[in-house]
């Protein structure tokens, strides 16, 4: 271990930056990395917030921060297909290899795995993380740290298209415009969709979204979305309906968007359990999908980012200094309608 600085949380409400036990040993098919650029995620400022996740509980320090980009510094032994001076991505959750969901290749389902910055497992606010090699991805030349630091949440976003079961031409509908939304229903556009209605309260953050070719956004403050749907759809519904909000609401009138034989595809996770209409869902025989993270999505969201098939620095909405990190996350407290995504500099 080795005392490095780092943003730490103490406990709900109490951020400190300063020096932390880390490890720094590269061992055998590790890698380590000199941090560049850090997303703060919305679990992040959960956890500053409310100290924990449904089972997670803040109950000691914690390093925060998952969504990270950097160079290789250091190689362990067995280190083949990454080198120093590498510019790199991160997966931030780490397996038991052996276990039987990753035995199945469902590897972000598996309980023991260990996720940066989920309690007790630090993040990476930090100069250096150490990480197993083959977990870091390397980032082609045109693809900034900035936007590598967007990979880890456009991953649940190509989860999310994967489990919906695209076909070329279908009809999305996205319901939250927050980062995840958006990036929802970028790579659903990717996928195939030929649209992607975006449904939020917040018209800051559906003139964002709008500004991406194919998306139609719909603030539900003026109009009624099944209405909208059925308008674009000549009354038949949406081929998927994305559900990115967590909004307990939202699922009031869900079922009324997919068309017969659709799907749901479930990304927000609501705070407290929620009704949920067995009954037009059979009679619809609507197909629901859920996702929790992602699973071997990585290089393929690379592969979009560096094609230029996918833009995501429109959604980067203000950059700090790794001392002003404290500042960063009370603005991302504030959830101010413009911000999507603030992103910390860690120092060269």
């Amino acid at each position: 271990m080795t005392n490095v600085r780092a943003l730490v949380l103490e406990r709900q409400h109490e951020l400190k930056l300063r020096d932390i036990d880390l490890p720094q040993t590269v061992g055998p098919g590790e890698v380590r990395i000199k941090i560049h650029t850090v997303g703060i995620c919305g679990s992040d400022v959960h956890y500053y917030t409310h100290g924990r996740i449904g089972p997670f509980v803040v109950e000691a320090p914690m390093v925060l921060g998952h969504e990270a980009a950097g160079t290789v510094v250091e190689t362990g032994e067995r280190v083949e297909h990454l080198k120093v001076g590498d510019r790199v991505c991160m997966e931030p959750g780490i397996p038991d290899l052996n276990s039987r969901a990753s035995r199945l290749g469902l590897y972000n389902i598996d309980p023991a795995v260990r996720f940066w910055a989920t309690p007790p497992i630090h993040g990476v606010l930090t100069p250096y993380v150490v990480h197993p090699a083959n977990y870091t991805f390397k980032l082609p030349d045109n693809v900034s740290f900035a936007e590598g630091a967007m990979v880890e949440p456009f991953a649940v976003g190509m989860q999310a298209a994967a489990k919906a079961k695209i076909a070329p031409g279908d009809t999305a509908v996205v319901i939250g415009a927050g980062p995840i939304g958006t990036m929802v229903a970028i790579a659903a556009l990717a996928g195939g969709c030929a649209r992607a209605v975006v449904a939020d309260l917040a018209q800051p953050k559906l003139d964002i979204a709008g500004g991406y070719q194919g998306v139609i956004p719909v603030n539900v403050r003026d109009k009624n979305l099944g209405t909208e749907v059925k308008r674009l759809t000549d009354g038949w519904g949406a081929d998927v309906v994305f559900e990115c909000s967590g909004s307990s609401k939202a699922w009031e009138t869900l079922l009324d968007l997919p068309r017969p034989g659709g799907a749901v595809v479930v990304v927000g996770l609501p705070v407290a359990p929620i009704a949920f209409d067995v009954a037009t869902a059979s009679t619809k025989e609507v197909r629901i999908e859920t996702v929790f993270r992602y699973a071997h999505q990585y290089e393929r969201a690379i592969a979009l980012m560096g094609s230029g098939r996918v833009d995501l620095k429109p959604l980067i909405s203000g950059t700090f200094p790794f001392e002003d990190s404290i500042t960063a996350f009370d603005r991302a407290v504030e959830a101010r309608p413009a911000d999507v995504k603030l992103q910390i500099l860690l120092p060269d």
